[in-house]
């Protein structure tokens, strides 16, 4: 039995970031993993995602301005996309990323680890003891729902969508969720005839309006979006894919992508042996301490508090120097906003959907803040009425909106929808997470000609309100 201070499962993005701030304060720390090291984000989701929809963007924005647009007279090159995302994986070789372990100073054991009882890790059947705490960062899968003929049908997850070698002639997308809108967007924008169903709207968790506006885009893409059916069975056969819909129609294409939501990854880590159900969603408290543990942490998208990558950094920077606080006996700050606690998973989360019209959110939408009891103002205000807007594309369309909490005059919730909206995000977070009171806002000019004007008209719009 190998001793360490702290075992890590997972050396993702969120695992790497316990096991570096909990070695910097001085722990010996092992990080365990049985596929690449750099996990999800690197190589099947964030990355090659972004990577894929990077270039549609580019060719896009060129097309809405006078004089780029009259030099843009081809399409994408689609061979091309793919050979970057590749290089943006590194061709799926985490060469790159073990050696940042070792120069960090964390030690690698490749395998598939189980939890064999108490702060004892079992790797490939070899036991390792940690002193101080197990974190689990082992991330979620996608969820396959139960329709006739689904999984015989080799369907698409997020994987094989954002790995695909060649573009498929025809592509049905189930889901109406940042990875289904954005895949629906890269692929579309790549040369695929692209159909997506969705039960509801499209972006179900942010403001209705931020679904609408994408669906739009995604209808003037060319994409076939179909709201409010959902495939009741699926068949492929001869290399064609056959959807039945409740609606009665039937769909064939080439390839299934289904993006219905995730689950925790779980199931065979050996919790039951700590008396934890496996295949759950690990409770944590705001440290990510596992309920009922003074040892095992849940780190990242188990414990299904934000299923985020930047959001899962942020709670592992809070967990690993939680886990040395309490091994070395030094303060532990746990209070609210705290360095050991991750606050902002509460009402602070900012996100954005990578598609065309961007949606950048951060904190609550209207809806939530009212069901949380809040006295709410909302304010919109066009984006393209901005002239940074209007400079950046003829005929700018994007639409902004602030939920102010209105007992503590502070904004508690801000949406962008449009182009290149996400680089405005983390002023909103900013003020958000720093609870910046309206009247002080004023003070922070926003230079002109930007679209970070909108702040301005966003504070003139409240203050009309409230005269």
């Amino acid at each position: 039995m190998t001793d360490y201070d702290l075992i890590v499962i997972g050396a993702g993005a969120v695992g790497e970031n316990v096991a570096d701030y909990a070695h910097k304060r001085g722990l010996h720390v092992a990080i365990v993993e049985s596929e690449l090291v750099g996990g999800e984000c690197s190589y099947w989701a964030c990355m090659p995602s972004k990577a894929l929809l990077r270039s549609g963007h580019v060719l896009a924005a060129a097309r809405r301005v006078d004089g780029s647009a009259q030099a843009v007279t081809g399409s994408l090159d689609a061979t091309a996309v793919l050979q970057r995302r590749n290089r943006f994986t590194s061709d799926w070789n985490d060469a790159g990323q073990v050696s940042w372990l070792e120069g960090a100073g964390i030690d690698l054991l490749r395998g598939h680890a189980v939890i064999a009882g108490e702060r004892v890790v079992s790797v490939d059947g070899v036991e390792h003891h940690a002193r101080a705490a197990v974190a689990v960062a082992t991330g979620s899968l996608p969820m396959l729902p139960d329709i006739p003929g689904l999984a015989d049908s080799a369907p698409w997850g997020t994987r094989e969508a954002t790995s695909a070698q060649s573009v498929p002639d025809s592509l049905l997308i189930v889901g109406g969720g940042v990875a289904a809108c954005e895949l629906a967007t890269a692929w579309a924008s790549l040369g695929s005839t692209v159909t997506l169903v969705a039960r509801h709207s499209l972006l179900g968790g942010v403001e209705p309006f931020a679904g609408e506006m994408v669906a739009d885009s995604l209808r003037e893409l060319g994409v076939d979006v179909r709201l409010g059916v959902t495939p009741t069975r699926v068949g492929r056969t001869d290399g064609t894919v056959t959807t039945q819909l409740d609606d009665g129609t039937t769909v064939q294409t080439a390839e299934i992508l289904v993006a219905t939501g995730r689950l925790p990854r779980t199931a065979d880590l050996g919790l039951e042996h700590v008396g934890i159900e496996p295949g759950d969603w690990l409770h944590v408290d705001d440290t990510m301490l596992v309920a009922g543990t003074d040892w095992l942490y849940g780190v990242g998208d188990v414990n299904h508090r934000a299923l985020l990558t930047h959001q899962g950094k942020y709670q592992a920077r809070a967990a690993g120097e939680a886990i040395a606080a309490r091994y070395l006996g030094t303060p532990l700050h746990d209070g609210l906003w705290g360095a050991h606690v991750a606050t902002a998973d509460h009402a602070a989360v900012p996100q954005v959907t990578f598609t065309d019209p961007e949606v950048a959110s951060v904190g609550l939408t209207e809806q939530e803040a009212r069901d949380r009891g809040m006295t709410v103002r909302a304010v919109e205000y066009p984006l393209g009425s901005v002239a940074g807007a209007a400079l950046q594309a003829d005929g700018y369309t994007g639409r902004a909106k602030a939920i102010v909490d209105e007992d503590r005059r502070v904004l508690v919730g801000v949406t962008f929808v449009g182009q290149d909206v996400s680089e405005m995000l983390h002023a909103a977070t900013i003020a958000v997470v720093g609870e910046v009171p309206i009247d002080r806002l004023w003070h922070a000019v926003p230079a002109y000609p930007t679209m970070n004007e909108i702040w301005l008209r966003l504070l003139e719009t409240y203050g009309r309100a409230t005269d």
